[in-house]
């Protein structure tokens, strides 16, 4: 099926299950991700890699997943375009993208909605590309196998056009990776990525291993096709900073769980889980020249996770009500949750 076909048949499904996807409801989820749960299946036992995570992503927003190595941020990404391989699995969980769950569909389903609907940015340019091939040819290859057909001459302009749109120059649709910088490498993965003008960006630490100036550059180009195509992003990393100047809203995951979500300024401004105030306190400040404040203790194992709550063991607020009840995602404002018993000690008090 081309990818001509598959967009209008991905439109009727919604519209039979009683959604519209020819104008976007501002105040309606664009992705809802529900209770998901990936689990790497090994002999000492399943590593819960993302346990019960729940998010949602509006039209035109740049949502950003922040936490330590292992958390689950790119189990994540890999779980909303099913490109997980065993030994992991996705155990449970609904994706519900324009209202239709993407884990319902059929292999061939899945592989046509992809990059015609929701693309990925993969972790590090130098693997993503294939280094044998031009770079003319591994765009093109995305567009053919959606069932775009175009001439040679079309299909010259179609790249030219993607590689300008990213600030590159159209010669570089002839070079091998190998004579690209990390920068340009980058770009042209963004370029594959929105070829087929996609609703959904999944951007996995797009500027790892990059400079700051490249870095700034790389982002500044993400905004801009995003703006563009008036697409939803979801970038994953680890750099607070860069979340800072690129997201509307940031969620925080700790051991495989989502423990808070909310606008971006009111994280910076006002963390309300220990975890995220720790992960802000660690950023380095101007204003405090040579002194660094790391979080103290390791994350957890994913194979054994701790009772309660996954943080109490490196808590400084840690109650006895931590290490045996687990926290869920309350309110805590204006579109701002966090799971942490503190927040129902204070509320409970307040009240």
């Amino acid at each position: 099926m081309a990818v001509a076909e598959v967009v209008p048949v991905f439109a009727r499904r919604c519209q039979r299950l009683g959604h519209d996807v020819s104008h976007d409801d501002p105040m309606k989820p664009l992705l809802e991700v529900s209770n998901l749960r990936v689990h790497y299946h090994t002999l000492r036992g399943p590593v819960k890699a993302v346990d019960g995570v729940n998010f949602d992503l509006k039209a035109g927003e740049r949502f950003s997943l922040v936490g330590e190595s292992g958390s689950g941020k790119s189990t994540i990404a890999l779980s909303l375009m099913r490109l997980i391989k065993p030994p992991g699995r996705i155990e449970s969980g609904e994706v519900l993208l324009d209202g239709v769950n993407v884990m319902t569909l059929s292999e061939e389903q899945m592989r046509q909605l992809r990059l015609a609907r929701i693309a990925l940015i993969s972790q590090g340019a130098m693997n993503s590309l294939n280094p044998v091939m031009r770079i003319k040819h591994q765009i093109a290859d995305g567009l053919q196998s959606h069932g775009v057909r175009m001439s040679r001459q079309e299909a010259a302009d179609r790249v030219g056009e993607l590689l300008q749109w990213v600030g590159l120059r159209r010669e570089v649709a002839d070079m091998f990776p190998h004579e690209l910088s990390g920068g340009m490498k980058q770009r042209v993965c963004i370029a594959i990525a929105i070829s087929l003008r996609p609703r959904v960006i999944i951007a996995d630490e797009p500027t790892s291993a990059l400079d700051v100036v490249v870095q700034r550059q790389v982002m500044e180009t993400l905004r801009r096709v995003q703006e563009d195509l008036e697409a939803s992003v979801i970038l994953i990393g680890h750099d607070m900073g860069l979340m800072a100047q690129f997201a509307d809203r940031v969620g925080i995951m700790y051991a495989g769980r989502l423990v808070e979500n909310g606008p971006v300024r009111d994280i910076f401004s006002h963390p309300r889980h220990p975890y995220s105030q720790l992960l802000i306190a660690s950023l380095p400040s101007l204003g405090k020249k040579g002194v660094f404040q790391g979080i103290p203790g390791f994350p957890p194992s994913l194979l054994d996770l701790p009772p309660g709550c996954v943080f109490h063991p490196r808590c400084p607020y840690a109650m006895d009500r931590c290490a045996g009840e687990d926290p869920v995602l309350r309110p805590v404002g204006f579109n701002h949750s966090a799971a942490c018993h503190l927040l129902e000690e204070h509320q409970e008090a307040t009240s």
